[in-house]
């Protein structure tokens, strides 16, 4: 049987892969090492955080499923940085490691053109540099037009407990040992990653009159823009606070060498923003503690999921460090901290659209393009998904901007500025950070989930109500002014506000720093939900950053507009700096725009770049 796409790998990216293609009419078969574990969370049982949470709901925008999903499985949920700017605000919720994967599961199965199987990949079919199927570790080929690629951390994988080196994949699931030789045969560049997980610890071994409860908001809060609430805000389950301290620290330089990043016995390169926490206490030497969260991984089981204390110590050091620290003295360790080593490709060789520029219609998302996350690889395979299907239909990719999502932001940097180390997503990666926010990720992309077909008529018909809302909102304060009379100055002397001596818009008064849309009640009716007029003072607030951005974008979208042609040789191009050289090379950017956020490629090169290309275009 010939399918239309076949997507290879049940994790986070593959999940978005496959519901994407199938919804847009494509016969798909995902392929799994274990039906079981499809949408695993092998690691942190959280969806979410600090720009993650709006790659979330950038994702339901676009019509995907990870954001529906955590809606309906958290345990607790919060918005961080609440008391911060706009512009940080994100999403967060503990899910359930047992309801998150089984609600994605139904998903699946009950999805129309979705075939699962269970089985091992580790072969590609390629004719003329062009992926035609698959080859299963049984010898068997099953046929397909395009292969998505979302293997995540199990290629080659390897277990790391001190000296201890074990060839498996997460939660002692088997590894693909054969598929990154095949993919370094054609000519892909691998690179070897590594990252880890904490212990797990009985949650009724835990002393928690030493540990600072943390609960999740009194207020009903969703991931998707459907806003349909699955949880009892008053029955939320708490994290728990702990720290290190001066103890832990001395039992792990103590014994460094036996971990197995600093003993030797690792070779994968490991993030720099989620290191362990041995790393944290060598490269932060200088801080007398760190924090910890008790973070319950399900409603159904025991495990307490120890946030921040990533480990590759072996157990007997893991007991000493975990028991050192307060509240923890007597804890049960359930499942010991371990690292793990796998291949992944350099993603300076996938293009935008997640294609890969060696094998044509053979596309990668997720771990595999040197990322980390759930959020990151979803966000990937949606795109996949996407761009797959529209190659199919013949029509251009989906390739969003950093002006208009995290997720732009996240493939630009993949395939512009490539990644020695698994990749994460933070809020100081986005230069737009004020257009990027998480309220209005659906004002941003849902024109695009519509237009593509993941978004149906019904959700898009209540995205244009609420556009037309936040429409009439802002038209009701600019419209409405208000007189100088006793009544409105002694509120507004209220709310440490000072008088006014002559008429005003309710438009302008908002923008205030002390004056709260809510304050505006006072003076008129607004009959609006509290999403409409949160989102309508953040736009009236921070009018003034917001059309800065808007200007500075608009600077960028002109110089990606500025195109290279893809027959240029730099070789040619005189006087380019050697590095600037090579990496333009490596790149082989789009446009000039791209050109200049290449890591080494300086201002003066892309000036000499705009002569040799005007002067070219002159002779052509």
């Amino acid at each position: 049987m010939l399918y239309d796409i076949i997507v290879v790998g049940g994790g986070h990216a593959g999940c978005e892969a496959a519901l994407s293609s199938a919804r847009l009419n494509n016969n798909t078969l995902l392929i799994t090492g274990n039906i079981n574990n499809i949408a695993d969370m092998p690691c942190n049982p959280s969806i979410g955080g600090s720009a993650k949470g709006i790659v979330v709901r950038e994702i339901d925008a676009l019509g995907g499923e990870m954001g529906r999903c955590a809606d309906k499985s958290h345990i607790q949920i919060k918005l961080l940085n609440s008391s911060k700017g706009p512009a940080v605000r994100s999403l967060r919720a503990q899910a359930d490691k047992i309801t998150y994967p089984k609600t994605m599961q139904e998903t699946l199965k009950n999805c129309k053109n979705l075939t699962i199987k269970e089985d091992i990949v580790e072969d590609l079919i390629i004719e003329d540099k062009k992926v035609c199927g698959v080859k299963l570790e049984n010898g068997e080929e099953i046929k397909s037009k395009i292969v998505i690629l979302t293997t995540g951390t199990y290629l080659k994988a390897d277990i790391l407990v001190g000296s201890e080196r074990t060839r498996s994949g997460p939660n002692n699931q088997r590894p693909s040992n054969f598929l990154s030789d095949r993919l370094k045969d054609l000519g892909f560049n691998i690179q070897r990653l590594k990252t880890g997980t904490p212990p797990r610890l009985d949650r009724n071994s835990i002393d928690y009159e030493k540990a600072q409860r943390e609960d999740g908001d009194n207020q009903e809060l969703t991931f998707s823009f459907d806003n349909k609430i699955f949880y009892d805000v008053n029955k939320q389950v708490p994290c728990y606070l702990v720290y290190t301290n001066e103890l832990t620290h001395q039992i792990i330089r103590d014994n460094l060498e036996k971990s197995a990043m600093y003993g030797g016995y690792a070779t994968g390169i490991g993030p720099r923003y989620c290191p362990s926490i041995e790393d944290k206490v060598v490269r932060f030497s200088d801080k007398s503690r760190h924090q910890l969260f008790l973070e319950p991984e399900s409603l159904f089981y025991d495990d307490i999921y120890l946030q921040g204390f990533s480990t590759s110590m072996p157990r007997d050091v893991q007991e000493r460090m975990v028991h050192s620290i307060e509240g923890l003295e007597n804890v049960k360790i359930l499942k010991y901290a371990y690292a793990i080593e796998y291949d992944a490709i350099d993603p300076l060789q996938i293009n935008y659209s997640l294609e890969t520029k060696i094998i044509e219609n053979l596309f990668t998302a997720g771990q595999i393009n040197g990322t980390s996350g759930y959020e990151e690889a979803a966000a990937q395979g949606l795109i996949a998904g996407i761009n797959a299907s529209r190659k199919l239909q013949n029509k251009e990719p989906l390739i969003l901007r950093r002006d208009e999502a995290y997720i732009g932001v996240l493939i630009d940097d993949l395939v512009t500025k490539g990644t020695k180390e698994p990749y994460r997503l933070l809020t100081s990666r986005a230069e737009f950070r004020l257009l990027l926010r998480h309220d209005n990720a659906d004002l941003r992309l849902r024109e695009y989930g519509h237009e593509i077909g993941l978004v149906d008529d019904k959700r898009y018909e209540q995205f244009l109500l609420k556009k037309q809302q936040i429409n009439e909102c802002i038209e009701i304060l600019k419209n409405k002014k208000i007189g100088v009379t006793d009544k409105n100055n002694n509120y507004l002397q209220s709310k440490n506000s000072s008088k006014i001596s002559d008429g005003i818009t309710l438009y302008e008064l908002l923008k205030r720093p002390e004056i709260k849309i809510e304050d505006l009640k006072f003076f008129i009716p607004l009959n609006f939900s509290d999403e409409i007029l949160d989102i309508t003072s953040t736009n009236i607030k921070y009018e003034g950053y917001i059309n800065k951005e808007i200007k500075e974008a608009k600077k960028m979208r002109e110089q990606d507009e500025k195109l290279i042609p893809e027959d240029i040789d730099y070789n040619n191009v005189k006087n380019l700096a050697s590095e600037a050289r090579q990496k333009l090379i490596n790149v082989k950017p789009k446009s000039i725009g791209q050109a200049s956020r290449i890591s080494g490629v300086n201002p003066a090169d892309i000036s000499i770049l705009l002569i040799y290309l005007k002067r070219r275009g002159k002779h052509e």
